[in-house]
């Protein structure tokens, strides 16, 4: 093990584990890295997709904090460990760097340079929503993106469900389960067969498939749908299907990736590239609950520390 801090003779921090993303996996795999007496540089560039969230819910102990006091905590106990660095810096290459990996990031002009033993990529997705000018005004507090976070708040009101993606039917009959109120707005993008229609009328859903002009609403929230024919439809509160994107190239290396961009990986987060590991958004299914994301942080620094303990050869001849 390395001591936290410690700077070989060419000037680079170096670490056992640079995990990269301090969101809920991030943070987690961190705090568990260094209880595991491993030496961590922690690097996050301070850009939540959730940023915009008052409240979170479902972390036990912790439901309806604020998403950025929740990362608050979490990045206190870390840096409470002698074994851990945390820097905030954009990170715009890692690579290869002999037995080890080399990382490299700016922050307001100024640069980093690090060496680990190992990598774990946390940084999360980049969020695409439908072009409606109001959306962000309302998004985080009438609108949200995620129905098992934010569901319950809306239970039982007039919902309004904003998706352009053929997954609508099955995401629209999973919002439907908070409320007997709701009305899919495919804003003339979204393709529904007859089947997908009859599921729909089933469970008592409405279909809009005219063109969105923009939300509406006022101080306390958002009141409606308005159409672009100038039809305005009331609603209280609404869900968002957004385009997600995993942002990666900064990664030198040959990442198995599916057809959403997301980093295919094992059930303990190894990417399949020894000594490179990814947990949390970035990997299937995708976005995840808060609770979900730190569990998987958890287990995936179980399975660091013993490949660092095992060796990474060791590690590669399993894959291989």
């Amino acid at each position: 093990m390395t001591a936290a801090g410690e700077h070989d003779a060419d000037g680079p921090l170096v670490v056992d584990v640079a995990v990269i993303g301090a969101g809920p996996a991030g943070l987690s795999a961190a705090l568990n890295l260094v209880r595991a007496r491993r030496t961590v540089l922690l690097v996050d560039a301070n850009r939540p997709r959730n940023a915009a969230t008052l409240r979170s819910h479902g972390f036990l102990t912790r439901d309806g904090i604020s998403p950025l006091e929740l990362r608050k905590l979490g990045r206190e106990e870390v840096e409470a460990y002698p074994e851990a660095t945390v820097v905030q810096s954009v990170v715009d290459r890692v690579a290869r760097d002999g037995d080890g990996w080399a990382v490299h990031g700016t922050h307001r002009g100024a640069e980093f340079h690090a060496r680990a033993r190992a990598v774990v990529v946390a940084t999360g997705l980049r969020e695409e929503f439908p072009a409606l000018p109001s959306l962000r005004a309302f998004y985080g507090t009438s609108v949200h993106s995620c129905v098992e976070c934010d569901g319950y708040e809306h239970g039982g009101a007039s919902l309004a469900f904003l998706c352009e993606t053929a997954d609508v039917v099955d995401r629209a009959l999973l919002v439907a389960s908070w409320t007997d109120d709701l009305v899919v707005y495919t804003n003339g993008t979204a393709t529904l067969d007859e089947r997908g229609r009859a599921r729909l009328a089933a469970a008592g859903v409405l279909v809009d498939e005219r063109p969105v002009a923009d939300l509406e609403g006022d101080r306390t929230g958002l009141t409606g749908v308005r159409l672009a024919d100038g039809d305005v439809r009331a609603h209280t509160g609404a869900f968002v299907r957004p385009l997600w994107h995993a942002d990666l190239d900064w990664i030198d290396a040959p990442l198995d990736r599916d057809a959403d961009g997301l980093v295919r990986v094992d059930r303990l987060g190894r990417t399949g590239v020894p000594g490179l590991y990814a947990v949390g958004d970035v990997t299937p299914p995708g976005p995840e609950q808060l609770v979900v994301a730190a569990g998987h942080g958890a287990s995936t620094a179980a399975a660091v520390h013993r490949d660092l303990v095992g060796g990474l050869e060791d590690l590669r001849d399993a894959v291989q």
